[in-house]
This record gives structure tokens, C-alpha cells and sequence, in this order.
């Protein structure tokens, strides 16, 4: 279920930049959701300078980087660890691109398992079949 969407400034940060930021924004989600990487999807959103505007000024007057991540995660999970999220993929955004932490903007949304599909098959449905398989082979 983990999937983070990072919107960014176009030109701001180089491709092998990102990639770092993509693969350390994966781990970190994991570590956090303590879940497999494989099920993590991460990726960049990049905006033209003049339709990105922070504070009222657009990038392309202010080239100062403002980074704004989504989080996505089934409903359920405790607050505590939302709010890790919150700071850890704060920290790997600012790690990574070197930007100022008071512009980094983030959310962490929650997520019905009944809206949520993975295969196409809603979440709830699929956390209670792994349930009944695992517990069959007790």
C-alpha cells in the first residue's frame, strides 16, 4: 500500500538526484511502515517553474526549492507512526536535496482498505485472506 507522491520544481534537483531521493525515500517508508520494499511505490511529480508559487511568488522569481510530499497508508495506522513518517521523509528530502526543512510541506493520508486495491482486489478483502491462509497453517 505505501505510495508517496514528491512534487518538485523542474530543473531544480538533477535526475541522479531524484533517483537518490526515490530510492532513500523507499527505505525510509519501509522502515517506518516496517513493510516490504516491493510493496512501496514512490515517485516525482515536476511542475514548470512558473506553475509552482510559494508564498505568492512563483519558482521562477524565488528559486529557493519548497517540496511538498503525500503519503498514502491504510487507515488504522497509529498516529505516532504517521507522525515518524512525517519527519523521517522530511529528513530524507533535506538530506537528499539540501533544501531549507521550514519550506518542506507534507501530509500523511489515510486510506479506507475498502478503497484501496491491490491487484484490484480491495485491501480489506486482501488482509482478510492472508489472515485465513496464515492461519491455516498453524
Amino acid at each position: 500500500m505505501p505510495v508517496v507522491e514528491i512534487h518538485l520544481v523542474a530543473g531544480a534537483h538533477d535526475d541522479r538526484r531524484i533517483e537518490d531521493l526515490l530510492r532513500r525515500v523507499s527505505e525510509r517508508y519501509a522502515a517506518v511502515l516496517e513493510s516490504p520494499i516491493d510493496r512501496v511505490r514512490a515517485f516525482v511529480t515536476v511542475h514548470a517553474p512558473q506553475h509552482w508559487m510559494t508564498g505568492g511568488v512563483t519558482a521562477a522569481v524565488d528559486g529557493d526549492p519548497a517540496p511538498y510530499f503525500a503519503a498514502a497508508v491504510l487507515e488504522g495506522r497509529p498516529v505516532e507512526q504517521r507522525h515518524r513518517l512525517l519527519a523521517e521523509l522530511t529528513d530524507v528530502l533535506c538530506d537528499v536535496l539540501g533544501v531549507t526543512r521550514s519550506r518542506v510541506r507534507g501530509r500523511v493520508v489515510q486510506v479506507p482498505p475498502d478503497d484501496w486495491a491491490i491487484g484490484g482486489v480491495p485491501a480489506a478483502t486482501r488482509r482478510r485472506d492472508e489472515i485465513v491462509a496464515r492461519s491455516s497453517r498453524l
